[in-house]
């Protein structure tokens, strides 16, 4: 039996005619120093011409910048944003806060820098009960501002950046493994216990990867697209791609199968640039055969240089010039936390 026989929740229990009938929908959105970016999110949501109830959950972290006085200006000037504490920070622990204290049938995650493109609500609800799906997910279309940020978004949306990931690079409607953010049926986020709030990162595909488990359909559909801000300097990227690399790790640990090429990739592609360094600079010294291991660097440099080539034709110079420097960031961060993913990482705290 899958998980919407067991619930009761019919694919046609999502209408899409009758525009009374629309289900009521609650925006979860975990915020942690969003400044930048909150109002506008918020604007993208709260401004969807959706035909039902809307409201949205916002999970306030401990913050260091006016993201808290943003979030109360919000609920003053529309009475259907609320807020929830959040004293730990952590994105799953916001996650299922914003859950908890959400009114409504259709559960849907934003993330506090992404824009909902407009009619993605009513997208997914009408996606919902046309696939049977218990949740769906389109795009993550990364678009940049800065000169730095338009570099990130080339690199976050090309198959050189992120393989040949869907919910990155679009590609056709169907199941997937995971998808971007998520529009859920609310009872499968009962069903299943909310987020793992062990999981600092990955915690969307550990979550989809346990519906699946149980028979519940994830489903993707490029007609869904989410505008993403993606971060604003080299620091911050690295940590990002770092932090999703160890947690990658520790997804493969506690689901045994879900390794695949594409994870597997850059931590090889790591280990193969530094044997294959240290190896020619032992051949200067002594064998000089070994100078073949100097292969992988250059192959790799001239891959990743003909490849930014390629992905940024018609972009600005300063944008062709830092791609390069952000995809080996991207590939030797999330590598290099793969590899060193230790075990204690992860406690579990899911409710059985």
């Amino acid at each position: 039996m899958d998980d919407n026989a067991a619930s009761g929740y019919s694919a046609t229990s999502v209408p899409s005619a009758d525009p009374v009938s629309w289900p009521t929908v609650s925006v979860i959105m975990p915020v942690l120093n969003e400044e930048r970016h909150l109002a506008d999110a918020a604007r993208h949501i709260l401004g969807q011409e959706y035909p039902g109830e809307i409201e949205l959950v916002i999970a306030l972290g401990p913050s260091r910048d006016h993201t808290d006085a943003i979030a109360a200006d919000l609920c003053a000037a529309d009475p259907r944003v609320r807020t929830v504490p959040n004293p730990s920070g952590k994105t799953p622990a916001a996650l299922n806060a914003a859950i908890t204290a959400a009114r409504h049938e259709i559960v849907v995650r934003v993330d506090g820098h992404g824009l909902l493109t407009p009619g993605y609500i009513r997208t997914a609800v009408r996606l919902l009960r046309e696939t049977g799906a218990v949740n769906v997910g389109g795009v993550m279309h990364a678009e940049g501002v800065t000169v730095f940020e338009r570099s990130v978004a080339i690199a976050m949306t090309s198959k050189l950046g992120v393989g040949n990931a869907r919910n990155h690079t679009g590609g056709e409607a169907g199941g997937a493994e995971t998808v971007y953010l998520g529009v859920f049926r609310r009872e499968i986020l009962t069903k299943h216990h909310g987020y793992n709030e062990a999981f600092i990162r990955a915690q969307d595909w550990e979550l989809n990867h346990r519906i699946r488990e149980a028979g519940g359909l994830i489903y993707f559909s490029p007609e869904l697209h989410v505008t993403y801000r993606p971060r604003p300097n080299l620091g911050k990227l690295a940590r990002q791609y770092f932090e999703y690399g160890r947690w990658r790790r520790v997804v493969m640990r506690t689901h045994s199968g879900t390794a695949s090429l594409r994870y597997l990739a850059p931590p090889l592609a790591v280990l193969a640039v530094v044997l294959g360094t240290l190896l020619g600079l032992v051949s200067l010294f002594t064998v000089p055969w070994l100078a073949i291991g100097f292969a992988a660097p250059v192959g790799y440099a001239l891959g990743v240089g003909l490849g930014s080539l390629r992905e940024s034709r018609g972009q600005a110079t300063g944008v062709r010039l830092r791609l390069p420097l952000v995809l080996a960031t991207m590939h030797f961060s999330w590598g290099w936390g793969f590899l060193t993913s230790p075990k204690s990482l992860y406690r579990s705290t899911l409710v059985s």
